[in-house]
């Protein structure tokens, strides 16, 4: 039995097939996912194993050719595009690991747009504008357009503009891809705490210290899901393996000192054969 106030993302049965010539070529293949509200998840899999299709059909970006897809208790399998294009401007933020920012746009005006797309006036939009980016730690860089902006503080501020209207879900593609490392880092510091914020993340990544950071890492293989792991399970399981580790040994050795007591308490004058 699914709840739906916690269930945010239900696919059952999911079919994705492209057309190419005479030929049809099938993506999905029949696959089920679930993912709850306040998760953190990463998407993982090789080139070919459905992922980055999978992210546009969550992303409402694309439709399936069979299958269920619930979006916060929204059936959006079979919808028209407009009415997907609203869920999809109301309830999923995208970041990009290209940013995708107008260079023509200050911080603040790129992070605002979403709310001009929904009729909020002019103060609403660089209020809500300026307090998300205060959460991405640019509340100094508003005024700034994109290429005065470092590489790092650009993702930031696309974050900032998925943040804006705040949706049900944060929608990431490989989002440190053109980052250093130590950027990646910061980055990946701001999703966790999106996420611990109530914000549900769904991360698409091919970097396994990246998709580490993630609740949840769900990996695919043609088209379908092949294994969901939870890693806050697989930590309880390694610390619950080393403290019986740790409890086995200190049995033996215990078991070792009682020997030797044993030992050193034989008389000295008694034969020991």
């Amino acid at each position: 039995m699914i709840s739906k106030q916690e269930v945010v993302i239900h696919i059952e049965k999911l079919y994705k097939h492209y057309p190419m010539g005479k030929q049809v070529v099938p993506v999905l293949r029949g696959l089920d996912l679930t993912i709850y509200k306040n998760e953190y998840v990463a998407l993982m899999g090789p080139s070919g194993s459905g992922k980055s299709t999978l992210m546009n059909i969550i992303g409402c970006l694309d439709t399936p050719t069979a299958g269920q897809y619930i979006l916060n208790g929204i059936q959006v399998s079979s919808i028209n595009d407009d009415d997907l294009a609203t869920i999809r401007n109301k309830e999923i933020g995208f970041v990009f690991q290209q940013f995708n920012l107008l260079p023509r746009l200050s911080a603040l005006d790129n992070v605002a747009l979403p709310l001009v797309y929904a009729g909020i006036s002019k103060k609403e939009r660089e209020e809500r504008a300026k307090e998300v980016l205060a959460k991405v730690n640019l509340a100094d860089r508003w005024h700034h357009k994109p290429n005065e902006l470092s590489g790092g503080q650009c993702q930031r501020v696309a974050i900032a503009r998925a943040l804006i209207n705040n949706p049900a879900i944060i929608l990431a593609d490989e989002p440190t891809g053109n980052l250093d490392s130590k950027t990646s880092i910061e980055i990946m510091d701001i999703f966790t705490q999106i996420n611990e914020s109530g914000n549900t993340v769904i991360l698409v990544t091919h970097e396994e210290d990246i998709a580490a950071k993630a609740k949840r890492i769900i990996r695919l293989r043609d088209g379908l899901v092949e294994m969901s792991e939870d890693r806050l399970q697989l930590a309880e399981h390694a610390n619950t393996s080393m403290q019986t580790a740790v409890n086995n040994n200190q049995f033996e050795e215990s078991n070792i000192q009682i020997e030797s007591k044993e030992t050193d308490n034989t008389p000295e004058n008694e034969p020991l054969f």
